[in-house]
């Protein structure tokens, strides 16, 4: 599938329920700039994000997109994963005013078993601190410090490109995380992701490693004999997404990539600088880093949106989920009471039970919201620390 183009992308996504049980369509409208691409590949990329768009909102997850002919997506193209399928795509409309082109598809998705009512809220992510696992790798350019420099780079992409996600950084210090890790120590990692989710006022916690920055041993310019010899740099780096609540580990990712290390090796390099990023090596990171955006978003748009209850007071309660987060006016919410048991091993695990009351929202600030029961009726069960969920 050809790359998203990385300008200004804006989608925004009308849902249309078809009066018919079995089917229902989907229209997403995308919009792509045609200063660096022409029109047939700004059409195309359009089309292509505009339809991922639509089938994540469906309920599916698409893996790759790689045929757009006249207007009609082939359906043996789709990879999905997830229950849905599409039954038919057609582009309806097209508009080009100022280097932009802005597209319209219609999807019929079929069948489709359930709506992402989590989809309207951004998820809270602390990225941690990466960790070098070979740090003698980073000897040539002395880019030790990349294990910061590359979460902060990030953090940004989830700021620019991400919908379903806000992330916020912890990077002063490194974490128990891979030490845990490497001696596969789960419960301790659960307890170390509960632990700063709770600080930090987090839904996730992001650890990741970076595994490999070597040089290749072939050189890519070997039919210069009169020049240096340039080597190829790898970049592997995995990431580890787990739920802050629960201390369980959401989802696991790879990436992986090489390109030539555009430095003098015996030069120490700046990471946290745009001569660095903006250099083949750099660039290459960055493009590993806009495909974690888009996984960490897919990954996380659809899970429950989970409030942590801070307040409670008669008939009504705070969370810590506001406006930045995408909550509004009316939303409602299931409340969870918390509680803890413990396995016949002496293992102790988190779990909740689910509370008779609903609540609505009435009052938002940007990082909380006050809600009350729809009945008016009094809480009584329900404690600081407990859940308001909206899945």
């Amino acid at each position: 599938m050809r790359t998203i183009i990385q300008t200004a992308i804006l989608v925004t996504l009308l849902l249309v329920v078809n009066t018919n049980c079995h089917a229902q369509w989907y229209e997403a409208q995308g919009h792509a700039s045609t200063d660096k691409d022409s029109v047939e590949i700004a059409r195309t990329k359009a089309m292509e994000n505009a339809l991922k768009k639509a089938l994540l909102v469906a309920g599916a997850s698409v893996s790759s997109i790689q045929q757009v002919v006249n207007g009609l997506l082939t359906q043996d193209q789709l990879s999905i994963r997830a229950s849905g399928s599409v039954n038919s795509i057609e582009l309806i409309d097209e508009f080009h005013s100022n280097n932009m082109i802005s597209v319209t598809v219609r999807a019929d998705i079929f069948p489709q078993e359930k709506k992402c009512f989590a989809l309207d809220y951004k998820k809270s992510i602390l990225i941690t601190k990466s960790h070098l696992t070979q740090r003698e790798h980073a000897n040539i350019g002395k880019i030790y410090r990349l294990d910061a420099a590359v979460m902060n780079q990030l953090n940004r992409k989830l700021a620019i490109k991400s919908s379903y996600s806000k992330g916020k950084l912890l990077l002063k210090s490194a974490t128990q995380f891979s030490r845990l890790n490497a001696s596969f120590a789960e419960d301790k990692i659960k307890q170390l992701a509960i632990s700063i989710a709770d600080t930090t006022d987090s839904q996730y916690v992001l650890f990741s490693e970076i595994d490999d920055l070597s040089f290749g041993k072939n050189r890519t310019n070997a039919w210069k004999v009169w020049k240096q010899g340039t080597y190829p740099r790898n970049f592997d780096m995995t990431l580890y997404l787990y739920n802050g609540l629960s201390g369980e580990q959401v989802w696991q990712g790879n990436y992986h990539n090489a390109t030539v290390w555009d430095f003098n090796k015996r030069k120490s390099v700046d990471v946290n600088t745009s001569v660095f990023w903006q250099s083949d090596y750099g660039t290459m990171i960055g493009s590993l880093l806009d495909t974690m955006v888009k996984d960490i978003d897919e990954n996380v748009m659809c899970e429950p949106s989970e409030g942590k209850i801070v307040q409670v007071n008669g008939n009504q309660i705070t969370i810590n989920l506001g406006q930045h987060h995408g909550v509004k006016i009316g939303d409602e919410f299931s409340l969870l009471h918390s509680r803890t048991f413990t396995s016949t091993q002496g293992n102790s695990y988190p779990g909740y039970d689910v509370s008779p009351y609903k609540v609505k929202v009435t009052q938002l600030t940007k990082q909380s919201a006050t809600a009350k029961t729809l009945n008016n009726r009094l809480l009584d069960n329900i404690q600081v620390n407990d859940l308001a969920v909206r899945y």
